[in-house]
């Protein structure tokens, strides 16, 4: 039972690393990645649908995204949802593709765009701290019922330590290779 809780642990904090990456992808670094558009939603039959399911995204050139719909009829409400969207990316439409054009960033930029790295990861940070406690709680409560002993509950309290401190030097190298990413840009 307790380690099916630092198993569950593991996953959870995993987790929380996996949310980082995306949040991290959708930060404009200087250069082309699809996975800034991963957060665009375009109108389609009245459903809010996923820009990249429906529309092939490539990489051209090293700054430079170019979207290819699937369905040319939809053009115009891409490159609407992609004018909505928080990206500042001008979309230049040629009547079968969207290509957008990712611009230099300026030193300024750059040194904003890294601390919104570092509040990503201390967020990160922060689930995984709650995740820690969360299962150190569900362990004190079997010590408290009598499912485990004191030394088990120490012994397993070791475990989820080592667990967390993993993630944290994953999460930390997550956000050390972005902030690389954008400072070099």
């Amino acid at each position: 039972m307790a380690n099916e809780i630092i198993e569950a642990a593991k996953a959870n904090m995993q987790k929380s690393a996996e949310a980082l990456q995306r949040e991290l992808g959708g930060i404009r670094a200087g250069r082309a990645n699809a996975g800034l558009l991963n957060r665009v939603e375009v109108e389609y039959y009245g459903v809010m649908t996923p820009l990249n399911q429906m529309a092939a995204i490539t990489i051209p050139e090293p700054r430079v995204l170019m979207v290819t719909p699937y369905d040319k009829s939809i053009l115009k409400d891409i490159e609407a949802a992609i004018n909505m969207s928080d990206l500042g990316i001008n979309p230049a439409n040629d009547g079968s593709t969207i290509r957008l054009v990712i611009p230099q960033l300026t030193g300024e930029r750059r040194q904003e765009l890294a601390k919104e790295v570092g509040k990503y990861e201390e967020e990160a940070k922060i689930a995984t701290r709650n995740v820690r406690r969360d299962a150190l709680d569900k362990l004190k409560k079997q010590e408290k019922a009598g499912e485990i002993t004191e030394d088990d509950l120490h012994r397993f309290e070791k475990d989820i330590q080592k667990v967390i401190d993993d993630a944290a030097k994953n999460i930390e190298q997550i956000a050390r290779d972005k902030e690389k990413e954008i400072t070099e840009g």
